[in-house]
């Protein structure tokens, strides 16, 4: 039984991995036995993220690769990685994301690309890009990260819930279409979690009591 809760043998990308929720999840999966390949923009984060790991964990493998998901280039980079290593991939973790918090009519064009870029068209993309390597494992999985505020509406600002909607649209698209080639594709709807990206809003108290009237719990998450 407590084998079906081991990730020994497997491999895990996680974007995103340098903070938050990524971070916390990469750490987890090492701990279940994974071999996690963490992705992030920031190469000193990821490192310092890395280290943690392998000092809480006897004998993680843990390994780190610097890009940016929004950007084609270093998407392919990625996964030139990821075939250099030999390393047989077995799990997707697509986690990052981005914001721009403004009300619609101030918001610009570039606003709008900036954050379709990466929450949305990165983790597609990401996804077809892994598509190979997962298929080629037979048992595999892709975690979409999504948000409540794709499911209604949240203070997060229309761009972020537009994106999170597409998210978890386009993980049952997914999960349907690849399901016969062993890929199985679930998204997770977090509500507020205590992050770097949440930490600014949780600290005004008339946004943190009305976030706390919304949570049946009475607390605000934790990336754990």
């Amino acid at each position: 039984m407590l084998k079906r809760w081991r990730l020994d043998g497997q491999t895990a990308l996680i974007t995103g991995a340098s903070a938050g929720i990524g971070r916390a999840v990469a750490h987890e999966l090492a701990a279940l036995g994974a071999e996690v390949l963490m992705v992030a923009r920031d190469e000193t984060q990821l490192a310092a993220a890395a280290a943690e790991i392998e000092d809480d964990i006897d004998g993680a493998v843990v390994r780190y690769f610097a890009a940016d998901v929004s950007e084609a280039e270093q998407r392919q980079e990625i996964f030139d990685w990821i075939t250099d290593l030999d390393s047989p991939l077995s799990i997707l973790i697509n986690n990052a994301g981005v914001n721009v918090k403004k009300p619609t009519l101030e918001l610009t064009e570039d606003d709008f690309a900036k954050v379709l870029d990466t929450n949305v068209q990165a983790l597609f993309e990401m996804s077809r890009h892994a598509h190979a390597f997962l298929k080629q494992h037979g048992s595999a999985s892709i975690v979409n990260v999504g948000s409540v505020s794709g499911l209604t509406h949240v203070r997060t600002g229309p761009l972020y819930g537009l994106s999170k909607s597409a998210v978890h649209l386009l993980t049952k698209n997914l999960a349907c279409e690849w399901a016969s080639d062993g890929i199985r594709v679930n998204s997770v709807a977090p509500w507020y979690i205590r992050t770097r990206r949440t930490s600014e809003a949780l600290s005004n108290p008339d946004y943190f009591e009305e976030v706390i009237s919304r949570t049946p719990m009475k607390r605000i998450g934790e990336p754990e």
